[in-house]
């Protein structure tokens, strides 16, 4: 947990660094010819700039620049920047083919974050834009051929759930899946580099399905029991509040969302502190309530497993009242529902704990 933590502050740092414009800024469009780039953060800063310049003929030495400062070492950090050549290259399906020859000459271990862009860029026919580009990336032949075929997921099959209650969680411990694995459908699931991701998307776009994607995690910062959705959602919540105070066309979005679509998405209460927040410029105090909430989790544990203690003595001592009543009543029929009923009980609650 105390990972998970630290992971968080930092990503709250960075998103301090990478927040949004304050206000539109008109910038002078930049020619191929002008000064390359001379470090990730002035990379970032034109990435940050790059819906309102719209400079999309240097969107290539942006790409080469950010994989010669180390921006696509590490997969898990470079999530704005994949999101931000998916967003680029699914604004211009015009250009798509020369946008992603643009990127060209990239470090070979950095293939990845091409194929990855192209792949998420939500482009009709991004699996053609893929399948041309193939051959300038042959050592990623295997990646290439499992988005393709549709083995690994893209941004369009981003599945976002609620959490589960007690009782569904009672009944999944107990539940036998006769269904085959390869039938079920596929889906990609939220995580910090994702809403990294959902970020670079909007940053490159301005539109509003990254941005919905992201208060669709909104719920997640007020769940109890999973430390994973908890952080994430913590995340969701600051970044949009931070990246809101600093943007007032980021701020009204929010605003429209939530007259329009939050209702019946029911994370209208964190939505209006994430609203409040940004219009206050506090976002200290949300974030100091979010890190309180995940030590919180931290200390007691899961929610569930409080309730499923409770419930467990409960059960059992029904179970148990039971017994003794068919034995005093002399209904010795009744002894093996009672053995059946106990070690059922028991069995699930060493499940669960055991999660």
């Amino acid at each position: 947990m105390k990972h998970r933590i630290a992971a968080l502050m930092r990503r709250l740092a960075l998103a301090s660094v990478l927040s949004l414009a304050s206000a539109p800024i008109v910038m002078a469009k930049y020619s191929p010819g002008a000064t390359p780039f001379r470090s990730l953060a002035e990379v970032s800063a034109w990435i940050d700039n790059y819906r309102v310049t719209q400079d999309v003929a240097r969107f290539g030495d942006a790409i080469k620049a950010a994989s010669r400062y180390g921006a696509f070492k590490e997969p898990d950090a470079a999530g704005l920047y994949v999101g931000f050549i998916a967003g680029v290259i699914g604004a211009n399906p015009g250009k798509a083919d020369e946008l992603v020859a643009q990127m060209f000459p990239v470090s070979e271990s950095d293939h990845w974050a091409v194929v990855r862009g192209i792949a998420y860029s939500g482009l009709p026919n991004w699996r053609f834009v893929l399948k041309r580009a193939a051959q300038r990336m042959p050592s990623r032949a295997v990646m290439i051929e499992a988005y393709i075929s549709g083995r690994l997921p893209v941004l369009d099959d981003l599945s976002i759930k609620p959490s589960p209650t007690t009782w569904q969680r009672i009944r999944a411990s107990l539940a036998i899946d006769f269904s085959s694995r390869k039938n079920k459908p596929r889906a990609l699931e939220p995580t910090q580099a994702l809403l990294d991701t959902l970020w670079g998307n909007y940053l490159a776009t301005g539109s509003y399905r990254p941005l919905l994607r992201i208060v669709d995690l909104l719920p997640w910062a007020e769940d109890r029991d999973d430390a994973d959705k908890l952080t994430l959602g913590s995340m969701a919540k600051y970044t949009l509040a931070v990246n809101a105070s600093r943007d007032p066309q980021l701020l009204e979005r929010l605003r429209g969302i939530r007259r329009t679509r939050a209702a019946s998405a029911g994370n209208v209460k964190v939505l209006d502190a994430v609203i409040a927040a940004a219009e206050t410029a506090d976002t200290g105090t949300l974030r100091k309530e979010q890190l309180a909430a995940i030590e919180k989790l931290k200390m007691k544990g899961p929610a569930y497993k409080q309730e499923m203690s409770t419930w467990a003595k409960v059960g059992q001592g029904a179970i148990a009242v039971g017994c003794v009543a068919a034995a005093v009543t002399g209904h010795v029929e009744l002894g093996l529902p009672c053995v059946i009923g106990g070690g059922a009980t028991s069995a699930a609650m060493y499940y669960m704990n055991d999660r």
